[in-house]
């Protein structure tokens, strides 16, 4: 089949004023470098999305939500539906990040249900995984991730993209040797093919924690890495079209 056409989608977490917009503005000014093959988007957080959609709306570049609720609408006092970021334009919504899991107890079942509310809203889901370092030094890293694939993705499926992020590499500016990556990433692709078949050639595998520039070319080109979920270095314009620019 053809190549997967890489997807650098940035997650600002919680940070950014409205200030913070000028550096959407200049990664849609610098957006023309970025290589054909490379998709972008940007994950504000939600006091920034309505700006954001307002800057990005009908530009190569897509807006994306960082976590969304399992229902459509109700009194979920603080939450924001996946119907709500496909009314704002959103292409994307990341789901089961390791903060999430960890800070806010989200199961792998409420992570399935959240990528089942995308489906349902016609957004495409970012569904994450990963490890801890304490499962990564106990030989444990495919046992989890692959339980966590397992449990993560709903049976019924529609468009997704998966990002493994191993927990202990995220802001610690720490990454995974470029074989541990490529271990996980295919045994990620296996875990697919197993479970959905041919169905699912076409899904994005992204990697994600401690992505920047001087290591983006290196991880880019392992084998079944279709993109990177990228942290601190999204909220600098110049770095991100920098990674972006390494998928070349």
């Amino acid at each position: 089949m053809a190549e997967r056409k890489k997807l650098i989608a940035g997650n600002w977490k919680m940070n950014g004023l409205k200030a913070s917009v000028a550096e959407i503005d200049a990664v849609l000014a610098g957006a023309g470098t970025v290589p054909d093959a490379v998709e972008l988007a940007i994950c504000p957080p939600v006091t920034l999305a309505g700006l954001a959609a307002e800057r990005l709306c009908g530009s190569v570049v897509s807006l994306g939500g960082q976590d969304c609720h399992a229902q459509g609408s109700g009194a979920h006092t603080g939450d924001v539906s996946a119907e709500m970021w496909v009314d704002l334009g959103a292409r994307y919504v990341i789901v089961g990040h390791s903060e999430r899991r960890a800070g806010h107890c989200e199961t792998d079942a409420a992570v399935a249900a959240k990528a089942a509310a995308c489906f349902r809203a016609g957004v495409t889901p970012i569904i994450c995984v990963g490890e801890s370092l304490s499962e990564r030094d106990e030989g444990r890293t495919l046992a989890v991730v692959s339980a966590q694939l397992s449990a993560s993705v709903p049976a019924a499926a529609g468009r997704f993209v998966i990002a493994y992020e191993p927990v202990w590499a995220i802001g610690t500016g720490r990454t995974p040797t470029l074989a541990q990556v490529a271990e996980v990433h295919a045994a990620l692709r296996s875990g697919l093919a197993g479970r959905f078949g041919a169905a699912v050639e076409g899904v994005r595998l992204l990697y994600g924690g401690s992505v920047k520039p001087e290591n983006a070319g290196e991880l880019m080109r392992v084998r079944h890495v279709d993109g990177a979920l990228v942290g601190g270095a999204s909220l600098r314009s110049a770095d991100f079209l920098a990674i972006a620019a390494a998928c070349g």
